[in-house]
This record gives structure tokens, C-alpha cells and sequence, in this order.
């Protein structure tokens, strides 16, 4: 396969290595979505897509189009928990466009997971801790190719949302776990 233009993009083989494990981030916070939505498909809906988009089942091209559909299901529900799940699930319907996402699905899930549990301190550790133990060695070499948060401004991992506050703390506690497999 061709490389892609963006090092944020990462190859359609190494998208479809990265995008099970964004959607397995995503699904265990899902029941906080649907916990407030529970008749709003969406987030589940791309879940699934994004699993089969891993598979080989579902074309890169239709699965863009599509890539908004979950996001737009963020604005259906108001707590912090619900919201940052549906964003989740968004991320990792967005790695058929651009496999950096599968870190904002990682991190919008991990900030879900301490929402959840404000009186845990150790929720979002425990939560980065549990992505990183479900991690394929092939998908953490695939997430080794991308640039550093912040190194790239071609993409989600650029200067913007998920630079900042909890999402970009745990980009980069994702990132330096990698690499220190790697």
C-alpha cells in the first residue's frame, strides 16, 4: 500500500490494525452513553462500522463519509461521562479517514472512565492502563508511526482539542508508553 500523505493518516492496512482496538476503547465506556440515551444508535452504529471497517468489510472511502454521524450523537446527551463516550465512539469511526484518531478514541474514552468516577482519582490511569494491555504488538507498531501530539499540525494530533487538558495527557502517556515497548 501507497503511503498516505499525512503521517497522521497512517496506510489503509495500518488504519484497519488501529481502528479494532479504537472501537474496543470506545465500546467499554458505551454504556455510558446509551445509560442517557439509550434509544440513540449512533454511537454503537459506528462501533460496529469501525469494526468492520478492521476487518476488511467496510471500504475507507464510505466509512469518511460517514465519520460524523456518532459525533453528532454527543449533542443528544448533557453529562460529561455521556458526551465524552459519544466523542469515543466518533474517534474511532474517524480512523478510516485518519488512523491518529484511534488515539482520540482512546482518550476521549479514558476521560469518559474518570468522568464516571469523579471520587477515583485512578480512573483514567486505570483506564489508559487497561488500552494498553489490549493493544495488539501489530496495532502499538502501527501507533509507533504516528507523530508525537503536537509534533504535526496535519491532524487530530496537532494544537488542537486533543492537545489540551485530560485528552492531551493521556495522547501522550499513550505515546510514551509506545515507545518505551517500542
Amino acid at each position: 500500500m501507497r503511503s498516505a500523505a499525512s503521517p497522521q493518516a497512517l496506510t489503509v492496512a495500518d488504519r484497519r490494525l488501529v481502528a479494532g482496538w479504537a472501537a474496543d476503547c470506545a465500546e467499554r465506556v458505551l454504556p455510558l452513553f446509551e445509560a442517557e440515551a439509550p434509544n440513540d444508535a449512533r454511537a454503537r452504529d459506528a462501533i460496529a462500522r469501525t469494526r468492520a471497517f478492521a476487518r476488511g468489510e467496510l471500504g475507507a472511502a464510505e466509512e469518511i463519509r460517514r465519520r460524523f454521524v456518532a459525533g453528532r450523537a454527543a449533542h443528544a446527551v448533557t453529562g460529561p461521562a455521556a458526551v465524552a463516550a459519544a466523542r469515543a465512539a466518533a474517534q474511532a469511526a474517524a480512523v478510516a479517514h485518519m488512523g491518529a484518531h484511534a488515539l482520540g478514541a482512546a482518550a476521549y474514552a479514558a476521560k469518559a472512565a474518570g468522568s464516571a468516577a469523579p471520587g477515583r482519582p485512578d480512573a483514567v490511569a486505570d483506564e489508559v492502563g487497561w488500552q494498553l494491555d489490549h493493544l495488539s504488538p501489530e496495532a502499538a507498531a502501527a501507533l509507533r508511526r504516528l507523530p508525537l501530539l503536537g509534533a504535526d499540525a496535519s491532524g487530530p494530533l496537532g494544537r488542537g482539542l486533543l492537545a489540551s487538558g485530560v485528552l492531551g495527557t493521556v495522547i501522550r502517556d499513550l505515546q510514551a508508553a509506545l515507545l518505551a515497548r517500542g
